[in-house]
């Protein structure tokens, strides 16, 4: 059950990429009917929104967090903190009522979830990509 701390990236990465993948996935099957490029904008800026003020913070916080953990091997669900669970479960869980209780349109499920999923998907990258150059400089 315990890993090695730079692991914690690693998995960050995939929880992040897959949670990133299944919300933009939903979003872009639900936009079809919704292509305008209004609601491009529209995208857009639900996604710069959640990027530059949660998700690109929470990877730095996070990686910092995880990089001044000691050296010994680490639970592997301390890729998150407390907050961080606590945070994932309600969105999911208003994500999940939204949809299967309908209450909000169509064409807002298609621009919300396309543009946070993104922000997700890019969160899960910036994640893997620390993991990479934590392997590089700790063979180099």
């Amino acid at each position: 059950m315990k890993i090695k701390k730079e692991r914690l990236l690693l998995i960050a990465g995939f929880v992040w990429s897959i949670a990133g993948g299944n919300i933009l996935f939903i979003g872009l099957n639900t936009y079809a009917e919704y292509i305008s490029i209004r609601n491009g904008a529209l995208t857009l800026i639900v996604f710069f929104l959640f990027w530059l003020l949660v998700f690109k913070k929470l990877t730095r916080k996070h990686t910092k967090r995880i990089r001044e953990y000691p050296d010994e091997k680490q639970f592997f669900w301390l890729f998150f903190d407390k907050k961080s669970f606590i945070i994932m479960f309600f969105m999911m869980t208003f994500g999940i009522v939204i949809r299967t209780q309908h209450l909000l349109p169509n064409q807002f499920i298609a621009v919300f979830y396309t543009g946070l999923g993104t922000a997700l998907l890019l969160a899960g990258i910036i994640f893997l990509k620390n993991y990479i150059r934590e392997q590089r400089s700790l063979k180099g």
